[in-house]
């Protein structure tokens, strides 16, 4: 059980001195009111009683500054480890002393703190920050003296749980070390979950402690104690606020996205213009809702009566295209929110991107007084396919599918649009984000989430406005469908220098790609894989297990094949003797059985059907990885026909499992790639590597949802 109350009188103690860190004895009744194990320690504030307090706890001792005013103690000369009689406690105490005064004459001290020392064990590092985006995170690494150099650290949002922080234990790369390494024991990994859920909940409890250290954390196999309790102050600081309950998102969202009447404001009857484009795809798209022009003088515009004003318009609009100069988006807003429009789709740039931030807060102002969800500014609209609506500048787009793809840059949502089509990817939908004064990741997410013609969701993000509420609505989302997210800028430098190990060790990436991971968020390296696992994730069927079989043509296919299973955290099946046996009928003496099934590249046709066919039907393979050697005995489409046709025998008697491809051969492989894809089997020629990657994604997504 916490102690609330006994913290609340520490701070408002350390906030009416007008300080920003704890010392080390108030950091011990902050730890102790919450349960945080900590050694026996005491203040000594002569030579004597330091000899006294050493004698009662007994040897050795470590001996501390105390003083608000020497933040980092080492530094200072301030601490003494390995101290092993009373006398030596009394002439430390002096040491110490004398030490303080040299570093900084003006300091404050209170005394010497007089603690057990703790030795033996695994040192490692419990800590929290306060992240802009995600606020507070916990942190767990290797700790002691190599924290900053090895940088091995994992982040959770606080406050975590149990699973998560376990999860943390085996998060970093020096997992191993808490095992027991040449002979050494294990660390109790529940008492060490235990100190990160505490931590956790008490930087949760109380927002004002902004960073949190625990160095070292001594582990032994019986306990977790921390040695060092570090924790740094802003009263000022505050919690961003409750993102909009999810009825109501999605209530705005609904009205967006399926609107039943839309004013292009800006509409135009000049080619070239924007507001004609907008106009043209609103008619072109098959959009069977009211299309209603806004313009200052036209009468009608491409055959559609105009109107000079949101207005002037007799019935409802749901929502707004803006295609006017930015300087005149504020004043329209504002007419939109007297008509009670719901949303706007500003399509205008030159707002915060282009040095304007005094505009776009206008509109956000404007936004919040009527109640308008903002989607941009700065952005190419939107397409909605079931609704027949591409309320965009860019080309119509008419490949239905299930695949909801956004993204923050107007490039990136080209290349998107350009992708789909090429690949003949169907989606639902395709948003572009821009500047996000208002409309966010999230509040995509609590729509697709609800929508049934989508059925994956993919996002290009540059930040993430509030990764905390992000983080939240992904959770949930992707216990139903796959999230799958592209964080440009990952390898800035991100995270500014903090004052403690924990912030310091805080790169910004690492924090995104642990949340992410604790959301249960499929992570794309590239602008390909997003679109490639966009495109590929909700073709493959569930896997029930995790024993993949690779069955190759080519040996050379095989070893990149295994390579790439191991990079995508997947693993490859150990072969049971019966089951080898089993292929083995069906391949030549010189092939080469076990795991990958090597068919060599000689073989007709129907070793092929004969091998896959055993690999669907043996209920403990749970996923097939095939790779195709061109050969003038089973030519590229032969081959790609019979698999389709194999997987479908398969299905019908029940066997359904995720199959990809990699076909190594001339150009006439792209066909066959093509025409395994189109047939349910993500297929690429000239690659080993993305069609597990794709596999990968599909496990990640299944892992997280809880499904295998």
């Amino acid at each position: 059980m916490s102690n609330k109350d006994a913290v609340r009188k520490v701070l408002d103690a350390v906030k009416a001195d007008k300080r920003t860190s704890l010392t080390a004895p108030e950091g011990k009744l902050v730890c102790d009111a919450y349960g945080i194990p900590v050694p026996q320690e005491g203040l000594a504030k002569s030579a004597v009683e330091a000899g006294k307090l050493a004698s009662t706890m007994g040897f050795p001792v470590v001996m501390k500054i105390v003083s608000p005013d020497i933040l980092h103690k080492t530094e200072a000369g301030g601490v003494v480890v390995g101290v092993k009689t009373a006398e030596d406690a009394q002439k430390t105490y002096d040491t110490i002393l004398a030490n303080a005064k040299k570093y900084k004459a003006d300091a404050k001290i209170e005394g010497v703190q007089v603690q057990q020392m703790l030795a033996g064990g695994t040192e490692v590092i419990v800590g929290s920050i306060t992240d802009g985006s995600f606020g507070k995170l916990v942190a767990f690494g290797l700790g002691g003296v190599l924290v900053e150099v090895l940088k091995d650290v994992t982040f959770r949002l606080a406050p975590a749980t149990r699973d998560d922080a376990l999860s943390m234990l085996d998060g970093i790369q020096a997992h191993d070390m808490l095992k027991g390494v040449r002979g050494g024991d294990p660390v109790n990994r529940d008492a060490l979950a235990d100190v990160i859920v505490k931590v956790s909940q008490l930087v949760s409890d109380f927002p004002e402690i902004v960073e949190l250290d625990l160095n070292p954390v001594f582990a032994t196999k019986k306990d977790a104690i921390a040695a060092d309790v570090r924790i740094v102050v802003d009263f000022n600081y505050k919690p961003k606020p409750k993102p909009r309950p999810t009825e109501e998102i999605v209530a705005a969202m609904n009205r967006i996205m399926q609107p039943k009447a839309v004013a292009v404001i800006g509409a135009s009857a000049e080619d070239g213009k924007i507001g004609n484009s907008v106009m043209k795809n609103l008619i072109n798209g098959g959009y069977k809702g009211d299309i209603l022009p806004i313009h200052p003088k036209a009468d009608e515009i491409l055959g559609y009566k105009a109107y000079k004003s949101v207005k002037d318009v007799p019935g409802v609009i749901d929502v707004a295209v803006f295609a006017i100069p930015a300087k005149f988006v504020a004043g329209a807003l504002a007419e939109c929110g007297e008509k009670k429009i719901p949303g706007a789709v500003l399509i205008p740039s030159g707002f915060a991107e282009a040095g304007a931030p005094e505009l776009q807060a206008e509109i956000v102002e404007v936004g919040k007084k009527y109640d308008i969800r903002l989607m941009g500014p700065n952005i190419y609209g939107f397409y909605y396919t079931p609704a027949n609506l591409c309320a965009t500048f860019c080309t119509a787009y008419d490949v239905k599918g299930s695949a909801a793809l956004s993204s923050q840059s107007g490039g990136i949502g080209m290349a998107i649009i350009g992708f789909s089509r090429s690949a003949k990817m169907g989606v639902s939908a395709i948003v572009g984000l821009g500047n996000k004064s208002d409309i966010d990741e999230d509040d995509l997410l609590a729509f697709f989430e609800q929508d049934p013609n989508t059925t994956v969701i993919a996002q290009h993000c540059e930040d993430l406005k509030d990764g905390r509420a992000f983080a939240e609505a992904a959770r949930r989302v992707a216990k139903k469908k796959p999230v799958i997210v592209l964080k440009a800028g990952r390898t800035s430098a991100g995270a500014k220098a903090a004052s403690s190990h924990t912030g310091a060790l805080a790169g910004n990436d690492k924090i995104y790609e642990d949340v992410l991971k604790q959301s249960g968020v499929i992570r794309a390296r590239s602008l390909r894989q997003l679109l490639e696992f966009a495109r590929g994730v909700p073709v493959l069927p569930t896997p029930k297990g995790e024993n993949i079989l690779i069955i190759t043509g080519a040996g050379g296919s095989g070893v990149l094949l295994s390579d790439s299973v191991v990079d995508n955290d997947l693993s490859l099946m150990t072969m049971p003797p019966d089951l080898d046996a089993a292929f083995r009928k069906f391949i030549p003496p010189f092939g080469a059985a076990g795991n990958p099934v090597d068919i060599t590249g000689g073989e007709p046709p129907i070793t092929y059907i004969n091998t896959v066919k055993l690999g669907l039907s043996d209920e403990r393979i749970h996923s097939l990885i095939l790779g195709y050697w061109h050969t003038i005995v089973t030519p590229p489409m032969v081959f790609a026909r019979n698999m389709v046709e194999v997987k479908k025998e398969m299905e019908a008697k029940g066997f359904v499992k995720p199959i990809v491809a990699s076909l190594a051969g001339d150009v006439e492989v792209e066909e066959a790639a093509e025409y395994l894809y189109q047939n349910g089997i993500p297929a690429y020629a000239y690659s080993t590597e993305l069609p597990v990657e794709v596999l990968g994604a599909k496990y990640k997504w299944a892992r997280g949802a809880g499904l295998l």
